[in-house]
């Protein structure tokens, strides 16, 4: 048998990726008058009324260099927990459904099966979709259960005193941190989770109240995710999805820019 060739940028195997596909609702349809899922749709997926509130927010310059060369930090606080999750994650772009060019691009980049920190998931929408190896980070808030956020100086502290090699030195040497320095936060925003299942499958939907385009009120993104480690299942069932929701006529028929609105509107 003829033993296969390897190729030199290929010695170490591409990261497995998870997949999360996210689907957008329409926020008309699907919420109240007091921007709270309707009954109906806490029917159909067999969601409790109660929510989990977390708020998040994002560091860069004003500038927005770390976003422009495809990375974001962020912080996140989830009620009823007393731990700040840190993530530093790099975006690849996947063109035309191409999934392992992309992971390949990202192994050239030194993201390989071995990095057993990192990990990897392809972001699944409903045209587009996006790799993202991500490195996350936990700091104790001291007890507090609450959702506050650390204020600009002490978020970038925790940010920098955490921050991972391939972040901080991916253009030059302290390229991150120096960046992180000098940053400013983007956000923060307060948005609901709730947690049901929908065809076997546990299903997120996150009402997210982000700023309207004018800076004068709020704009309502509603999405819906669920995860999985089969390419297969992803693709089926994101299809199946889209068409309970399209049955329903609660369907958004666009991709999620959740992070984008918020690098602009903040």
């Amino acid at each position: 048998m003829t033993a296969a060739i390897v190729s030199p940028t290929q010695a170490v195997p591409n990261m497995t990726p998870d997949y999360e596909v996210r689907l957008l609702l329409n926020s008309a349809a699907v919420l109240s008058p007091l921007y709270e899922l309707t009954d109906t749709v806490l029917s159909a997926f067999e969601m409790p009324p109660t929510v989990t509130k977390i708020n998040v927010q994002f560091l860069d310059t004003s500038s927005k260099e770390l976003y422009t060369a495809d990375w974001s930090t962020r912080i996140r606080k989830t009620e009823n927990k007393s731990l700040f999750e840190l993530t530093y994650k790099k975006r690849y772009a996947i063109t035309d459904g191409d999934i392992d060019a992309s992971l390949t691009a990202a192994n050239s980049d030194g993201f390989t099966a071995d990095n057993a920190k990192y990990d990897a998931q392809v972001e699944w929408g409903y045209q587009k979709q996006t790799l993202s190896i991500s490195r996350k980070k936990t700091i104790a808030d001291q007890g507090s259960s609450g959702t506050d956020l650390p204020g600009t100086s002490n978020s970038q502290k925790m940010l920098i005193d955490q921050a991972p090699d391939k972040f901080d030195n991916w253009r030059s040497n302290k390229w991150g941190t120096s960046l992180l320095a000098a940053s400013r936060i983007f956000g923060p925003v307060l948005f609901t989770r709730s947690i049901g299942s929908w065809n076997g499958i546990q299903l997120y939907i996150e009402v997210w109240p982000l700023m309207n385009l004018a800076g004068t009120g709020s704009e309502y993104v509603v999405e819906a995710s669920f995860k999985t480690k089969s390419r297969t299942t992803a693709l089926i069932e994101q299809r199946n999805l889209v068409n309970f929701l399209q049955s329903n006529g609660w369907f958004l028929a666009q991709d999620s820019l959740k992070t984008q609105f918020i690098m602009e509107r903040y």
